[in-house]
Parts: C-alpha cells; sequence; structure tokens
C-alpha cells in the first residue's frame, strides 16, 4: 500500500527537526521529479490550448508524489484504469444519464469495486486513480454542456503524457539509492468491509450532492472529499482532512501572493511559469518531509494544479477562485467526516464490518 504508507523510512518526532534542514538525495530527486512533471505538463497544455488543464496538472503530480517509484506494473496499473474510465463514463452517462438512481446505484457499484482493491492493498494504486479519476470525469460529464468526447479524449491525452512525463522525469532525476518497499499488511476480512462499505458510500454520496446541488465549479472541493477517503477510515480521514485543509489554506494563499506578484504581467507566460514551478518546489518538500498521502504538501500541490489549469486567464480572476475553493472545500470537507463518523458507528455495531481492537 505504498501510497498510504509511502517509501522508505517514516519521520519520527525525533528526527523531523533534523529532516526539516535538508533532504535526503532520494528525497530531493523527488521534489524535482514533482515539481518538474507538474509544471511541464501545465506547460504542454497551456501551449496547446486544450481543454481540462486540471488533468494535465494534477494526474503527474499524482504519479510522481504518491508514488516515488516507476515500473511496469505502475505504468500499468494507471494506463488500465485510464481505459476503464473511459469505458465505465461512456456507458454511465451515455445509457443512464436520464436515470438518476440506477446511474447512483451503478456508480456506487464502481466506486465499492475500487475501495475494495484499495483495502486489500495488491492493487492500492489502480483503486486510488480510479477513485479520484471518476470522480472528475463524472462531476464534468453529468452536466448538458459539457462535450463527453471531448472529455474523455482529453482525459486519455493527459494520462498519456502524465506517463511520459513520468519516465522523462524519473530519467533526469534518477534516486540515488534503492528504495525500500513498504511491508505488506495482512487485514481480517472485517476490516476490509468496513473500509470498503465506507469509502464507497462517502464517494458516492460525494457524487450525489454535487450533482444535486449543481456545483460545477467546485472540482476542488469534491477533489479533497475523495482524497481523504485514501485514509481508508474514519480515523485517519480526520487527520487526512486537517492536513488536506492547511494546504489547500497556503495554496490558496501562494496562488494570490504570485497574482499580486504578476500584477499586470500575467501575460509574460515565462514568469508565470517560473512562479508555478517555485510554488511546486516548496510543497513538494513539504509532502516529502511528511511521509504521508495527501497531507499539506500534496494538498498545496493539488491546488496550485486546479487553480492555474483552470483559473488562469487574462479573462479569469484568480483571487475569486482561489477564496471560493479555500471555503467549498473546508465546508465539503467537514461535511465528508460528518457522515464518515457516523458511518463509522454504524459499520462498528455490525459483527461482518466491526473494526478491529486494537490492543
Amino acid at each position: 500500500m505504498f501510497i498510504k504508507r509511502g517509501w522508505g523510512k517514516r519521520a519520527t518526532p525525533g528526527t523531523r527537526s533534523a529532516l526539516l534542514r535538508a533532504l535526503t538525495q532520494n528525497g530531493l530527486r523527488q521534489c524535482l521529479r514533482v515539481a518538474g512533471g507538474g509544471t511541464l505538463g501545465f506547460v504542454v497544455s497551456q501551449l496547446m490550448g486544450w481543454n481540462y488543464g486540471v488533468f494535465f496538472t494534477v494526474f503527474p503530480m499524482f504519479l510522481l508524489g504518491m508514488i516515488p517509484i516507476l515500473n511496469g506494473s505502475i505504468i500499468r496499473q494507471f494506463l488500465t484504469n485510464v481505459s476503464l474510465n473511459v469505458i465505465e463514463v461512456s456507458l454511465v452517462v451515455g445509457l443512464l444519464k436520464h436515470m438518476p438512481v440506477v446511474m447512483t446505484l451503478v456508480v456506487l457499484g464502481m466506486f465499492l469495486f475500487r475501495f475494495n482493491l484499495m483495502a486489500k492493498g495488491s492493487l492500492f494504486l489502480f483503486g486510488a486513480n480510479g477513485v479520484l479519476t471518476l470522480s472528475i470525469l463524472l462531476h464534468f460529464a453529468s452536466y448538458p454542456s459539457v462535450d463527453l468526447s471531448d472529455l474523455l479524449a482529453c482525459n486519455l491525452v493527459a494520462s498519456l503524457l502524465a506517463v511520459f512525463i513520468a519516465m522523462l522525469m524519473h530519467t533526469l532525476f534518477p534516486d540515488v539509492e534503492a528504495r525500500t518497499p513498504p511491508p505488506r499488511v495482512t487485514k481480517p476480512p472485517a476490516q476490509i468491509r468496513h473500509e470498503t462499505l465506507i469509502g464507497g458510500l462517502t464517494a458516492t454520496l460525494s457524487f450525489w450532492v454535487f450533482q444535486v446541488f449543481d456545483l460545477q465549479g467546485s472540482l476542488s472541493a469534491q477533489m479533497a472529499t475523495i482524497l481523504v477517503l485514501f485514509a481508508l477510515g474514519y480515523s485517519g480521514a480526520q487527520a487526512s482532512a486537517a492536513r488536506r485543509a492547511v494546504g489547500t489554506l497556503l495554496g490558496c494563499n501562494l496562488a494570490l501572493l504570485m497574482q499580486l506578484l504578476l500584477y499586470t504581467q500575467s501575460h509574460h507566460f515565462l514568469l508565470v511559469v517560473l512562479l508555478y514551478w517555485l510554488g511546486l518546489m516548496l510543497f513538494a518538500r513539504e509532502h516529502i518531509h511528511e511521509g504521508v498521502g495527501s497531507g499539506i504538501g500534496f494538498g498545496g500541490l493539488t491546488t496550485l494544479g486546479i487553480l492555474f489549469g483552470q483559473s488562469l486567464g487574462p479573462q479569469q480572476d484568480l483571487v475569486y477562485s482561489a477564496l471560493y475553493r479555500f471555503s467549498s472545500m473546508s465546508v465539503a470537507l467537514t461535511l465528508t467526516l460528518l457522515v464518515m463518523a457516523c458511518l463509522h458507528v454504524a459499520l462498528n455495531r455490525w459483527t461482518p464490518t466491526r473494526l478491529p481492537d486494537i490492543k
């Protein structure tokens, strides 16, 4: 479960202060990969004028930030998930869009399948990437104004580009030392069922709420509700939500500072790219130090990616976008934790889904 637990040694309180002073060689290389990959995805999407810039900014961050290594298994899981997502979204939206109840039940089944893979651990990347990508695609695809073919094409292109960028970054900035893979964790069946249900039900409810209330401009908030579920449980989601909120706040503030620095010079693309890269480096450094999946660093990374990927343009107000995204994300995370707390209590009352006592 390399996304949830990370690779290599985790920082303890006694070593935290030492780690903050300097990165390891592997940590520095990963920072360069994350910042370079995220920047390259942003540059390509802007130069090509492609829609859905969030795909091109977030996918490289996910592939390079959540997973510190790259091999054939990771690439196959990533690309297989992309292909499956295209088929699923095409069928679900194309055939069931006029039947919201049936569509919601099918979405629940897709989320439960992926959270089950995440809970078991062997295909965590496939499940996590599937949950995140499905949420984004379904968020966009359910609106009548969206061209489904263009949406799915951009998703495919962005995924292929993310793999190419990841391979390029690992070639330019390879690890100096071999990483120690995380130990496998054996879970009882009841815990797997508990984590599957709490993740699948919460993700489906998030999808339903964002459709019913027509929150088309709240992609950042919906992504936040999905990323905290990667902790696979209520107790882990509490800490993840707090870190994510701090990361989003810092990301919004940094984006506002960049807007002030650029002021009337935002048409100078090289200046924008330079500031964007510096911002990604700052949050990538914090992400490596934390040693967790979706924390302060990754929250800041994705916030910058969404703001610059979707809200950067001469006719768009980055200030409003930053303030709106933080406020909507705070409300969404609070409601998500309340739902997870209720599900946690309910599932623990039923023996087949009761979490084991930790002694």
